[in-house]
């Protein structure tokens, strides 16, 4: 981890105190707490907390400055860092990933049984043709989750952040340049939202230990030259957007586009939309095994950002979606409006503009 004054400096990082990379974090706007030292987890709350259960929000210790309720307490303020790493020089640093715009796919390595092919990657049917002899980690499930997007691995993403952690796994961080999407923390190993098999999330109402945070296992190394996260690649955004991730109540509201750019290239729109909507319809051929929601949210995130551009109403596109899936899976359409909005959600944050991408 770079010292402050290093911030600008190409050089490699060199082990410091906890003290100093809880500053260097906070210069970055990124809210640390302490974590009990020689553990990855949040340092203990005060006694008073400890007898008395409440809601951190109504806790009198945060306004006082001090580190009670874990990520909760995390700041930007130095007097309070100073003061927290004073008492306790040997405490960890946690970083609060929600204020700090952060999601980090925290990658996997336990020694664990292999679940049906069926839960690798949710949402996505992994052909039996496809071998899978091998796979043990999350590392494989990541890799083939890009594989099958046609993506870099993030695990080997050296333009971003990433951490090796004490158990063989990795952290590989990013910085969410649209903090008005919001993403939930997952497990891997969640049957309800996940990303793969043995990767988790770190975002919104989580934490990630800091690099060079050590604990009784050994510590968190920053692995490659980058020592800071780069902005989310789209494919893991729309990703996170199709397995539930992204948090509904924080979606930014779509945008009124302004009247005199509406409609500006509807004929070259429709062509774009045409096939997608196109596919959407024909998952009516079979009640599973289409690829439905992958289809559905790709043609809604295609439409918002053809919405935002101006080429595109909403109210129009958004009618033409759900006819779509009403036709296709008429038996679920409170969840057909559900990925419709989401994926629209996505889209709306970056616009399509014909012509500049395929």
């Amino acid at each position: 981890m770079l010292r402050p004054d290093e911030a600008a400096s190409p050089a490699a990082p060199r082990l410091t105190t906890p003290h100093v990379v809880a500053r260097w974090c906070a210069a970055q706007g990124w809210p640390v707490h302490p974590l009990a030292p020689g553990r990855k987890t949040p340092a203990g709350n005060c006694p008073s907390c400890r007898v008395h259960q409440h809601n951190a929000t109504a806790c009198p210790c945060l306004p006082a400055g001090r580190p009670c309720h874990g990520f909760h307490a995390a700041t930007t303020r130095t007097e309070y860092i100073d003061d927290w790493w004073a008492a306790s020089p040997s405490a960890g640093v946690g970083i609060a990933c929600g204020p700090a715009n952060l999601v980090v796919i925290d990658i996997d390595a336990h020694a664990s049984s292999v679940p049906d092919r069926s839960r690798l990657l949710p949402g996505i049917a992994i052909p039996e043709a496809v071998n899978l002899a091998g796979l043990a980690s999350g590392f494989d499930t990541l890799g083939l989750l890009a594989a099958f997007r046609q993506q870099p691995d993030p695990a080997h993403d050296e333009n971003t952040l990433r951490v090796r952690t004490p158990s063989g796994g990795l952290h590989v961080w990013y910085h969410n340049i649209h903090p008005g999407s919001r993403f939930r923390c997952s497990t891997g190993s969640s049957p309800k939202v996940a990303l793969a098999w043995q990767v988790d999330i770190r975002a919104e109402g989580g934490y990630i230990v800091a690099p060079t945070t050590r604990t009784s296992q050994g510590s968190y190394q920053p692995e490659g030259a980058a020592r800071r996260p780069a902005p989310l690649p789209e494919w893991l955004y729309l990703e996170l957007v199709r397995t539930g991730h992204l948090i509904e109540s924080s979606r930014p509201p779509l945008p009124t586009v302004p009247c005199k750019r509406r409609r500006s290239q509807p004929t070259a729109a429709y062509r774009v939309m045409d096939p997608l909507v196109s596919q959407v319809a024909q998952c009516a051929a079979a009640p599973e095994g289409t690829s439905f929601t992958e289809k559905l949210n790709r043609a809604a995130y295609t439409a918002g950002g053809l919405v935002a551009a101006g080429h595109l109403e909403e109210a129009t596109v958004r009618d033409l979606l759900l006819n779509a899936a009403e036709q296709a899976r008429p038996w679920q359409t409170t969840r057909n409006g559900k990925i419709i909005s989401d994926g629209l959600a996505a889209g709306i944050a970056r616009p399509f503009r014909l012509g500049e991408r395929s």
